[in-house]
């Protein structure tokens, strides 16, 4: 580390400083030793070892229990244009390598997966999606939006505005306001529209980047909805938790005889409805407004096999270790009955999006409620979410999403 440093520096308590030495780059509220008093939220400070052991340089948050995101390890960065441009050019060109064909739709920027800890940015066709959960990345947007965009279109991507969605509860643990609403690059027009069509796996659907779910749509599912469709030809398939349609209209692109689509959001079946209607499917596809541990229950006791390939993607039971248990039983209880309702020889997706249901947990559960319900499950595959979602292994928290296709015997 070199003598004279332009940053504060804040000590850090040992098991802090070995998580940091391990590659975590979040630093906790009571790790840091040295008050940070007089400092500027979201300003970068130095973090160090209590016998000043540089750990690394990271953003100050000084709301959240996440105190210090570390950027970077390597005393020599200068957290300039060029920084950010080595950045975001790294994640582009690993999107272009992993997934080359489905860079329209795709996830851009992954938070600390990418070195952008707290920054999300999805693309939809000509737009991005982006929200910022930490203080420090929202005082730099003026500064890394522009720089973004300019990665993209030097690629010859077509990139006409960024549309932010800030509706997100954590930010008020940061301090921050909880907003949506177009961002403002210098010297360009706002779009007239957040909508917009993306096609994937073929299948082509109307993405509202403003009001459709989390930044509008679930990019992390994408190969594991394919997965889905090379299994459903000629079957009697059972979408539940359906939102948009992406799993039914997979399994019907893919073949299936027929798609029971089931969501209890009204507005949610809705677009679903359209998105067949759009992709010339209608004919293979119910929807159902419901309940889905009830229509479950009511299925089971209805008897009869009506299903043979049954569909779970709840929206995360859990967002937090206390809630995990509850959790478990309500995944145990929708997996049960799904495996119930199955014939033998039937197919099961099932899947979990949260990470405070970590898969060893998750694989329990199943165990647990097929023998409950005196059945043997058979695997076909093991699935995460899309590489353009990567996980690093010395981070946990970039590895949430839990996709299981079994066969029911």
């Amino acid at each position: 580390m070199k003598s004279l440093r332009k940053y504060p520096k804040l000590e850090i308590t040992k098991k802090g400083s070995l998580s940091v030495q391990n590659g975590h780059p979040w630093i906790y509220e009571d790790e840091v030793l040295t008050g940070q008093e007089g400092l500027e939220n979201g300003c970068l400070v130095d973090a160090v070892t209590e016998n000043g052991r540089y750990l690394g340089t990271g953003l100050l948050s000084l709301s959240s229990r996440i105190r210090i995101r570390i950027l970077s390890r390597n005393a020599n960065d200068r957290f300039d244009e060029a920084f950010w441009k080595r950045r975001f050019t790294y994640a582009w060109q690993y999107r272009k390598t992993v997934m080359p064909d489905d860079l329209e739709c795709c996830r851009v920027i992954f938070g600390e997966a990418d070195g952008c800890p707290g920054l999300t940015v999805d693309r939809y066709a000509d737009l991005l999606s982006v929200q910022c959960l930490s203080f420090g990345m929202e005082k730099r947007k003026d500064l890394l939006y522009p720089l973004l965009v300019d990665v993209l279109r030097s690629d010859g991507q077509e990139i006409r505005g960024i549309y932010e969605r800030n509706d997100n509860m954590l930010r008020r643990r940061e301090g921050l306001e909880v907003q949506k609403g177009w961002a403002t690059l210098p010297g360009e027009p706002l779009p007239d529209s957040a909508v917009r069509e993306i096609t994937e796996n073929g299948i082509r659907y109307l993405v509202d980047v403003e009001n459709g779910q989390k930044t509008g749509f679930f990019l992390d599912q994408k190969y594991n909805r394919l997965a889905v469709s090379r299994i459903a030809a000629g079957k009697r398939v059972l979408d539940c938790f359906t939102h948009t349609g992406s799993f039914a209209l997979n399994a019907a692109a893919g073949g299936a005889s027929h798609v029971t689509a089931v969501d209890v959001s009204e507005a949610a079946i809705s677009m679903a409805r359209e998105n067949a209607e759009r992709n010339g499917l209608s004919d293979r596809v119910d929807f159902v407004t419901a309940d889905v541990f009830e229509l479950l229950t009511a299925l089971c006791e209805r008897g009869g096999e009506p299903y043979d390939f049954i569909i779970l993607d709840p929206p995360a039971f859990t967002k937090s270790r206390e809630t995990a248990a509850n959790a478990e039983r309500g995944y145990k209880d929708i997996n049960y009955r799904a495996m119930k309702l199955l014939p033998r020889g039937g197919y099961l997706a099932t899947a979990s999006c949260s990470h405070f249901m970590p898969a060893a947990q998750f694989e329990r559960m199943l165990r647990a409620a097929a023998a409950d319900a005196g059945r043997s499950l058979r695997q076909i595959e093991v699935r995460q979410q899309a590489p353009d979602h990567p996980i690093l292994w010395n981070v946990p928290e970039t590895d949430y999403l839990k996709f299981y296709l079994l066969q029911v015997v």
